[in-house]
């Protein structure tokens, strides 16, 4: 059964696309954008977690 890492991040509306695209080129999927308590978005991202084979290589 995988393992997952999570991640939370603010979005700034006029560059949500940019913010989005550098996470996910770290191997980033998300999950879910949100409306932050101050009002703001918010994403919500998960990955794998390498297991320690895969960790040991990189």
């Amino acid at each position: 059964m995988p393992s997952w890492e999570y991640l939370t991040t603010p979005l700034i509306v006029h560059n949500t696309s940019a913010i989005l695209n550098n996470w996910g080129s770290e191997g980033w999927e998300l999950v879910q954008v949100v409306t932050g308590p101050e009002g703001g978005l918010v994403a919500y991202l998960k990955r794998e977690k390498p297991t320690s084979a895969e960790g040991d290589e990189n």
